[in-house]
């Protein structure tokens, strides 16, 4: 997790190391990086682009101002793709609800008019009677409208948000894997989660929004029509408030933004104390307090953050509600002073009184809603930020369907990780043709699993080229060029599917017979035998009741995937790290056997296996510095005898003579 794109350093004056397989800053490995306590001014905190650029360009009250209509049309537009009927509809309601708030006001007049008449109050009632039915049915209306907006909001918010989240995921699986080794980029996709979750929130902030403006409209039509003076002299009223929650809300967000690093660190540090993987050394380092601690000091730092945020957000708040009070006395000064001149009847003082109520909480509901959408809106700008970044890592390639390679080669390529100071691969010249097995040896960090990538196009050369059959690698559509490889990572998924799901990955062969092919090639078969419903177990105990394999089984697993695939390229990298001596001779055995209508790479430590290749290559530093067969290779002088003799080192210790206990 910690190398994720993300600079993960500790704080020190010396420039941090660069981790050469991903690019990306590393915190020097000495005594006080490993002890943080011995030097409280070192400790575990991401460095990251994106927050770096938000500190530089902190956002401003007008910028705040200008975005809500920008983000009005965003939420809408996210409907759109939805469910345009549904927009339409909520539109018009709205439309309709500002329309009956302005009739009722109007009719506000006639009902008081009718009541403060003289003469007999039962007659005054029945005059009055119309205008309160009007009152009536302008509510009621109102409020059946309110009831379909809020309808209609709650159906769109969950799809429009799982809109934001597939156009997030799209966007992503449509990078080139190199986008993740740049730093900054899943800083940026962990934000676009963050705004993909809160897009559902987008639509209703922005009709609370648009229902405010709708009655404001109104109210202000209406109160215009009484008196042009009291308009302004209201907004004057709100304007205080206005401003001061909107530097709430600016503060709210950078400090959230500012403690998006911390917070990473928090989540890193639960995922070591909670995870099945480490819950072992945990305990059985007794690792549990110290974790612990550091998760409690990090989040104090969070909480005092918080805090501070919080107590200059009521302050604001303050000195914006003294202000408004102020303003708004001025309001009721004026009224009166209409009144007391003549200048206003009763009933349109009346009328004016419920207007002027009402533009007041629609200006501050513009402003408070206002201030949550804008805050929305700053999420979601993360998420666009991310789907541009991907966008700017397109798989942009060409669109060939390649068949199985016949020879697969690589000419004076170079590769080059995003910010590495030097290349991991060099001038590699290198090719393996169907039915035979390419070895690649080397110490670790020699490059053989960035060269295996670039190999099945998962990576693009710096410099150089990947050919196959005489063809650019780049010429290819990337998932037709998928389609022909078949891969053993080194770290392989544990899908949380079925046994069979986990070989096929969705992609049957000749159904199940197919698969228990694959199945025995690999000694997977046994697994599935043992397996409580056969290829129809779930594997994924610790989630859904399933059954939990060990390590030696997911690899037999994830080995009978590649068999599995009708692939012209096979990848194996590792792939009998966790396997025992009967079933990695199984794979080494029949490895002939697969090859004979494949071309097969091979990355391995284990210098034994390699006989089995047709031909060599010994990489160190990113360089070829030997080639040949297993036989020429260890009859000659270089790193491949010497880590031949290093691996066959391993005399047979004489037994101890027994003692007496207590002597020496």
């Amino acid at each position: 997790m910690a190398g994720e794109g993300t600079e993960l350093t500790a704080e020190t004056t010396e420039p941090p190391e660069t981790n050469k397989s991903t690019g990306t800053a590393e915190t020097p490995e000495t005594p006080e990086t490993a002890g943080a306590a011995e030097n409280p001014g070192e400790e575990l905190r991401y460095r990251s682009a994106t927050l770096a650029a938000c500190e530089e360009q902190p956002v401003t009250t007008k910028a705040m101002a200008k975005r809500l209509p920008q983000l009005v049309r965003k939420a809408l537009a996210l409907a759109w793709r939805v469910d345009r009927r549904a927009v339409v509809t909520l539109l018009v309601c709205q439309a309709l609800s500002g329309f009956m708030e302005a009739f009722g006001l109007l009719a506000t007049t006639s009902t008081i008019t009718a009541l403060i008449a003289g003469g007999n109050m039962g007659d005054n009632l029945l005059d009055a009677l119309p205008s309160i039915c009007v009152l009536a049915g302008a509510a009621g209306l109102r409020a059946v409208l309110g009831i379909a907006v809020n309808n209609i909001s709650g159906r769109l918010s969950p799809r429009i948000s799982r809109e934001a989240e597939l156009q997030m995921l799209t966007a992503a699986v449509n990078a080139e894997l190199s986008a993740y080794d740049h730093p900054g980029f899943n800083d940026k996709r962990e934000a676009a989660d963050r705004g993909a979750e809160v897009a559902q929130d987008l639509l209703t902030e922005s009709q609370d929004v648009m229902a405010c403006v709708a009655s404001l409209v109104a109210a202000a039509g209406v109160v215009t029509v009484l008196h042009p003076v009291l308009l302004p002299l209201l907004m004057l009223a709100a304007v205080p408030q206005g401003i001061a929650s909107v530097k709430g809300a600016r503060v709210h967000y950078q400090t959230s933004r500012a403690m998006a690093a911390e917070r990473r660190t928090l989540s890193l540090l639960r995922w070591f104390v909670v995870d099945k993987d480490t819950a072992d050394q945990l305990r059985s380092c007794t690792m549990a307090e110290f974790l612990l601690n550091r998760y409690r000091a990090i989040g104090n730092r969070v909480d005092s953050a918080t805090d501070k945020a919080v107590h200059q957000g009521a302050r604001y708040a303050i000195v914006g509600a003294m202000a408004g009070g102020l303003a708004a006395g001025l309001v009721w000064v004026a009224l009166a002073l209409l009144l007391a001149s003549g200048r206003m009847s009763v009933a349109s003082a009346g009328t004016a009184v419920f207007a002027l109520s009402t533009v007041g909480s629609s200006l501050r509901g513009v402003v408070g809603y206002g201030t949550r959408l804008f805050r929305t809106g700053l999420y979601l700008d993360d998420w666009a930020e991310f789907i541009e970044e991907a966008g700017g890592h397109r798989l942009n390639r060409g669109d060939l369907a390649p068949p199985p390679p016949r020879t697969v080669r690589a000419e004076a390529l170079t590769y080059r990780y995003p910010g590495a100071d030097r290349p991991a691969l060099e001038k590699v010249t290198l090719e393996v043709r169907r039915g035979e097995v390419l070895a690649l040896v080397g110490e670790n960090g020699s490059g053989k699993t960035t060269l295996s990538k670039l190999l099945t196009g998962l990576y693009l050369p710096t410099d150089g080229t990947v050919t196959w059959d005489g063809k650019d690698v780049t010429d290819f559509d990337p998932h037709a060029l998928w389609t022909q490889t078949a891969i053993v990572p080194q770290d392989f998924a544990h899908w949380p599917m079925s046994a069979r799901d986990n070989i096929t990955l969705g992609q049957l062969h000749e159904g199940d017979e197919a698969v228990l092919r694959a199945a025995a090639r690999s000694g997977a078969a046994e697994v599935v035998d043992g397996l409580r419903s056969g290829l129809d177990t779930l594997l994924a105990r610790e989630w859904f009741g399933g059954v939990e394999l060990s390590g030696g089984q997911w690899q037999r697993i994830a080995i009978a995937r590649a068999f599995h695939r009708p692939a012209g390229l096979l990848v194996m990298d590792e792939p009998t790290s966790a396997l025992d001596a009967r079933a990695e001779h199984r794979i080494f055995t029949g490895l002939r056997d697969i090859a004979r209508d494949r071309a097969v790479v091979l990355v391995t430590h284990r210098l034994a296996n390699v006989a089995v290749a047709d031909h060599i290559v010994v990489l160190d530093h990113g360089r070829v510095i030997q080639q040949g067969t297993f036989g020429e290779l260890v009859d000659s002088p270089g790193l491949f005898q010497e880590l031949w003799i290093l691996q066959n080192d391993r005399g047979v210790p004489a037994p101890r003579s027994e003692k007496t206990p207590g002597t020496p």
